[in-house]
C-alpha cells in the first residue's frame, strides 16, 4: 500500500486475454511505479492501443520472436518496453494471444497524473501544464521513470504494477484507429480506445476538440 493510493494489484489472470479485449478494460486502472529513489509515482490510464501479433502488420510480433520483442512472447502481465525514434521509451502490457505461440500487447498511450506530480514535473520540465505530463506514450514513461531496464518487469509482483482502485472502465470510450499508421502498414481496425473528454488524452478523434496548446517535445 502506498500512502495516498489505494487499490488491489491486478492478478495475472486479468491479463490472460486477447489484447483487443484487454485494452478497453485497462482504461481507469492505475499504473504505479514504486520508485525506491524518487518515491512512488502513479497515473490513471486514459488511452490505449491493441497490437495483435501475426495478424497485425503494425505489431512488433508480426514476424515472430526476436531479441527485441522477446517479452511479448512470455507470460501475460509483464511490461514490454521498447526504444523508438532513437529517443523515446514506450511501455506495453503483455496480453495472451488467441493463437498458440503468438504474441500480443497493449500500448499504454496516455495517463492522468494521480501521485507524485512534483516528481513528474521535475522529470518533464518542458510540460507547460500538468495535462501534458503523461499525454503520450513517451511522456507517460518519462513521467513515471520507466525505461529499457523495465522491459520484462512483472506487473503482478514487481515495483511497477497496475492497480484497480474501484474506478470502472468507461461505458462509452471513444474507439478509433491507432495513431500514426503509415500507408501500407498496420490494420485500419478500430484498435484504440480512450476516455471520452479526458484532457490527458494524447490525440482526439476527428470532431473532438484537441488541447489549445502544444509542447512539440515528442
Amino acid at each position: 500500500m502506498v500512502r495516498g493510493l489505494r487499490g488491489r494489484t491486478l492478478p495475472r489472470s486479468f491479463y490472460a486475454r486477447d489484447s483487443r479485449d484487454l485494452a478497453p478494460v485497462l482504461l481507469g486502472k492505475v499504473l504505479v511505479h514504486h520508485d525506491p529513489v524518487a518515491g512512488p509515482v502513479a497515473a490513471r490510464i486514459v488511452e490505449v492501443e491493441a497490437y495483435c501479433g501475426s495478424e497485425d502488420p503494425g505489431s512488433h510480433a508480426f514476424r515472430g520472436p526476436t531479441p527485441r520483442n522477446a517479452t511479448m512472447f512470455g507470460p501475460p502481465g509483464r511490461l514490454y518496453v521498447y526504444f523508438t525514434y532513437g529517443m523515446h521509451w514506450c511501455a506495453n502490457v503483455v496480453a495472451r494471444s488467441a493463437k498458440r505461440g503468438d504474441a500480443s500487447a497493449v500500448l499504454l498511450r496516455a495517463g492522468a497524473p494521480v501521485l507524485g506530480i512534483e516528481t513528474m514535473r521535475a522529470r518533464r520540465p518542458r510540460a507547460r501544464v500538468d495535462r501534458f505530463l503523461c499525454a503520450g506514450p513517451a511522456r507517460l514513461t518519462e513521467a513515471l521513470g520507466l525505461d529499457g531496464a523495465f522491459d520484462g518487469a512483472d506487473l503482478v509482483r514487481g515495483e511497477v504494477r497496475l492497480l484497480d482502485d474501484g474506478v470502472a472502465p468507461p461505458a462509452d470510450p471513444v474507439v478509433t484507429t491507432r495513431v500514426g499508421l503509415r500507408p501500407g502498414r498496420g490494420d485500419r481496425s478500430p484498435w484504440r480506445w480512450y476516455v471520452r473528454d479526458d484532457p490527458n488524452v494524447s490525440r482526439r478523434a476527428p470532431g473532438h476538440r484537441p488541447p489549445t496548446s502544444h509542447e512539440g517535445d515528442e
